[in-house]
């Protein structure tokens, strides 16, 4: 838990204006007049549902004032946040959990790399809080091609799945995840101000993904969710595996995911993928337009 006194935010004041711009009076139990021209809910309705005066809201919006756990809480609750969403608003209100600090990802990389050893037939890597590669096994680069192929600043998932084009072609429907892990980035995330990778981030994907500044410039977050997906690498057949994702004990602030093979077929293709001699596949790290 942060020990200092946060201070006004305005990715918080956003944050919230769109999600009280997305709801309907219907969704929290009010009527709505004929002549209601205000899009979601007018600020007085979120302060009356909160218990707070209209000026203090207004002020929170704009980025003029803090608010204390307990009020952002009762916030959410008004504005049907549901736990990721609380847990971003937190964060750029400034209330953060504890975090490994900078520079020990190497001893956790070691810990876990025994792990994603372990599945010789399953993608597996570790993230760190900013879904920055830490480790991978060597399915991992079997599949989508070998991280250290993309230079350090990039080497995120998040660019991966958006700049990468050996990712996209590989992973069928790549869209739906890629959207569902950026949303979960953004639920852990800070203010991009105030945490000088998370900036450097965004900036990267400005950079390399500009077609996708709508999805930059969002307030969606979401969980990341376990899923099946399909993908189909280069001289082989499509597979389908299972993603599903689970934190190390040593630091719940990182991330590790596993592709599981779903039928033993899927795994045999797998296994023979993993075989093949690893190639290295040049990526396009410059700026790069769709079409």
């Amino acid at each position: 838990m942060s020990t200092t006194t946060p201070g006004p935010s305005q990715e918080l004041g956003a944050f919230l204006r769109a999600h009280r711009e997305l709801l309907k009076p219907a969704d929290v139990g009010l009527t709505a007049t004929p002549r209601r021209r205000t899009p979601g809910l007018r600020r007085e309705e979120v302060a009356s549902l909160s218990g707070v005066g209209l000026a203090w809201y207004t002020w929170l919006e704009q980025g003029r004032v803090t608010a204390s756990r307990q009020v952002l809480t009762s916030v959410a609750r008004a504005l049907r946040l549901d736990a990721a969403g609380l847990r971003h608003a937190m964060r750029l209100a400034g209330y953060h959990e504890p975090v490994t600090p900078d520079g020990a990802g190497g001893g956790l990389a070691e810990t876990v790399r025994p792990v994603l050893d372990s599945w010789p037939a399953s993608p597996a890597v570790l993230l760190d809080r900013h879904f920055d590669l830490l480790a991978w096994n060597a399915a991992w680069s079997a599949l989508w091609g070998s991280p250290e192929a993309v230079p350090a600043d990039r080497r995120n998932l998040m660019w991966l799945m958006v700049a990468d084009p050996r990712l996209r072609t590989v992973l069928h429907d790549w869209e739906p995840l890629a959207m569902n892990i950026f949303q979960h980035f953004r639920a852990q995330a800070g203010p991009a101000l105030a945490d000088p990778r998370t900036g450097e981030l965004y900036e990267r994907l400005a950079e390399d993904a500009p077609e996708l500044s709508h999805w930059w410039g969002c307030h969606s977050v979401a969980e990341l969710t376990a899923r099946s997906v399909t993908v189909e690498p280069p001289g082989g057949a499509p597979t389908a595996l299972s993603l599903s994702s689970f934190h190390p004990v040593d630091d719940p602030s990182a991330l590790v995911l596993l592709f599981t093979p779903l039928t033993e077929a899927d795994r045999e293709r797998m296994t023979e993928l993993c075989r093949r001699p690893l190639r290295s596949v040049p990526r396009d790290t410059g700026d790069r337009r769709a079409g």
